[in-house]
């Protein structure tokens, strides 16, 4: 591994805003992990499971695009600011309802959606930010790379933790060190040098601005594609981390700690994925790279869909996060190289909506489909429908000269 791996670390910025973030996403995988667990613990149900993704996510599906309007309009850099305090509140009530007061799942529903609202906001401008931050733009695809990285890092650890902590000292206690979490990320950002910002005059209403975004998404092939692609994984794939609870329960007989290393394998592969992204010199070979994943990440799903024996389900585990890292980061790195200044907002909010706002449906759907079929036949569907999506996307390719 060479030093271009790292390079964009050479910003002193982008090292605070790094190592922010890198301790807050723990935190957050620490709660994401003990909210999921603690539904299903609650309730032995693989629809419930989905639900309370569906509540934590499809908020960011209705928002993102005023989240969209908000960072093309305002200080991105205030914006974030606001966003991650915020979360932090949310943590800290979350927090304080499981530790001090007699709460039911219907509770955890509430602050999941409360959240959902704050990340449509929030993670849109968390990543138009390290555009400004990064003042040579020929670091930026290793910027969004390493980003990924830090986000994989914290799938690795947040899990494999909380599995521990919820497993010794329960729910609450994963949730109040999310809270302390983002006072890092928070400080970080307080020592961080933007330029000053400088208002740009709006004449045009919200709305107006959101059909702009939209035409110049479809009307640009690349950012049409990739979105689109993205919308299509992210509705009939990507969900299948909605089953690992039961996984872990049912097919596995295991504890918290057996979900929380489940969790982890997937971060495992992420990370390895992410530095070998970020090792990449150039991004020519960005739309190639998409779909070869997409077709690994199908493949590791149907063989891990019915393993019993948890060394080898835990390996193509491993490969399926590996996969999952390069399908989302190079959607997330062709949109950012793609798009226009002016239009970077708007178009981040889309892919947003699309990522973020269509895993929830689709976790509704495939807890649906796991109560008939169960786990591991709907795991399996899921690899089938990688396979098809990355056939059927290839051919339209080809098939356009695109």
């Amino acid at each position: 591994m060479n030093i271009g791996t790292f390079r964009a670390f050479r910003n002193p910025n982008y090292r605070l805003y790094f190592t922010g973030q890198s301790i807050s996403l723990i935190g957050t995988w620490m709660q994401r992990t003990a909210v999921y667990w603690v539904v299903f613990d609650q309730t032995n149900s693989n629809f419930m499971l989905g639900l309370v993704v569906f509540a934590t996510q499809f908020p960011s599906f209705l928002f993102s695009p005023l989240g969209g309007i908000a960072i093309d309009r305002y200080n991105r850099y205030r914006l974030t600011l606001l966003t991650q305090a915020a979360l932090l509140v949310q943590a800290g009530l979350l927090a304080s309802m499981v530790l001090f007061t007699h709460y039911t799942v219907w509770g955890i529903f509430i602050l999941s959606i409360v959240q959902g609202i704050i990340n449509a906001f929030d993670l849109p401008a968390r990543q138009s930010l390290v555009n400004e931050i990064i003042d040579n733009k020929e670091n930026l695809a290793n910027a969004i790379a390493l980003n990924s990285s830090m986000g994989k890092l914290a799938w690795l650890i947040g899990p494999a933790v909380s599995g521990i902590v919820l497993d010794k000292f329960g729910a609450g206690i994963c949730f109040l060190i999310n809270a302390l979490s983002y006072l890092a990320v928070i400080t970080a950002l307080a020592f961080i040098k933007v330029s000053p910002y400088i208002p740009q005059p709006r004449s045009r209403n919200a709305f107006v601005e959101i059909k702009e975004g939209f035409r110049y998404v479809i009307n640009t092939p690349s950012l049409r594609t990739t979105i689109l692609l993205l919308a299509c994984v992210s509705l009939l794939v990507l969900p299948f981390y909605t089953l690992l609870p039961a996984f872990a329960k049912v097919v596995f007989r295991g504890n918290a700690a057996t979900y929380g290393y489940l969790n982890s394998m997937i971060g495992t592969g992420s990370l390895t994925g992410a530095i070998a992204l970020a090792s990449l010199k150039s991004s020519k070979l960005m739309m190639k790279i998409l779909f070869a994943s997409l077709l690994i990440l199908g493949i590791a799903l149907i063989a891990f869909s019915h393993l019993t024996l948890l060394p080898v389900a835990l390996f193509f585990l491993a490969i399926a996060g590996f996969a999952m890292m390069f399908q989302t980061t190079v959607s997330q790195t062709i949109i950012q190289l793609e798009a226009s200044g002016e239009m970077l907002g708007r178009t981040l909010s889309f892919f947003m909506m699309a990522f973020f706002g269509l895993q929830p449906v689709g976790g509704l759907l495939i807890g649906a489909v796991s109560e008939l079929t169960g786990v591991a036949n709907a795991i399996l569907f899921q690899g089938i429908c990688a396979v098809i999506i990355t056939i059927l996307f290839g051919y339209f390719l080809r098939r356009n000269k695109l």
